[in-house]
């Protein structure tokens, strides 16, 4: 079972207290885009083997989004952070890096496109 900590009220709680909300860092269609780019973000997802970046919702707790990196193969969690933030931040990705040699956030940047 995971074990996540929001970062809005600090409460560790398993993953049945909180609601996956699908990939994170996706850039959101608006007025103006044409029907192919809407799509993509309505149904194109990455399903990474590895590391990925989720959104989670505290549904029973504050019911604040926010992200988490999580290793899909293992189920480790490298960090919770704020939903408002374009990228992970520096300390996330320097976790990830140390026990994923190679892997950088230009690198998963490169596979989330």
């Amino acid at each position: 079972m995971l074990i996540l900590q929001c970062p809005y009220c600090g409460v560790d709680g398993e993953e049945t207290e909180f609601h996956a909300g699908g990939q994170a860092h996706l850039k959101r269609e608006t007025i103006g885009s044409d029907d192919a780019a809407f799509e993509d973000y309505l149904f194109m997802r990455n399903n990474p083997k590895g590391v990925h970046f989720e959104r989670w919702r505290h549904a029973n707790g504050c019911g604040k989004w926010f992200h988490a990196a999580r290793c899909t193969t293992t189920l480790e969690i490298f960090g919770t952070y704020s939903a408002q933030t374009t990228q992970p931040p520096q300390e996330i990705c320097d976790k990830i890096a140390a026990k994923r040699p190679g892997w950088t956030l230009e690198s998963w940047k490169g596979s989330a496109s």
